[in-house]
């Protein structure tokens, strides 16, 4: 299964779900986050659906770059990091 990860950035304002899901696809992997804590989809996705701006998701190490269809293909072992991207200088 894979397994979804929340990082602590976003504990800080709700609870964060660590997820073991059989989905196939990105969007259905959140979807299986969101029905554990429904509050975490407006953290993570905007009032489109689409990935925030300041979300990053990297699936088993590579930068996901598809931020609207979330269609991202999710393998059994599959690990997925989904963090609030940081900026400032």
């Amino acid at each position: 299964m894979a397994r979804l990860i929340f990082t602590q950035q976003l504990a800080r304002f709700t609870a964060v779900p660590q997820v073991d899901t059989s989905a196939a696809t990105l969007r259905a992997g959140l979807d299986t986050a969101f029905a554990v804590n429904p509050l975490l989809r407006g953290y993570v996705l905007d009032d489109q659906d689409h990935l925030r701006e300041n979300v990053v998701v990297f699936i088993d190490g590579r930068r996901s770059d598809e931020r609207i269809r979330l269609d991202d293909p999710l393998a059994p072992h599959s690990t997925v990091y989904i963090l609030q991207a940081l900026s400032g200088g």
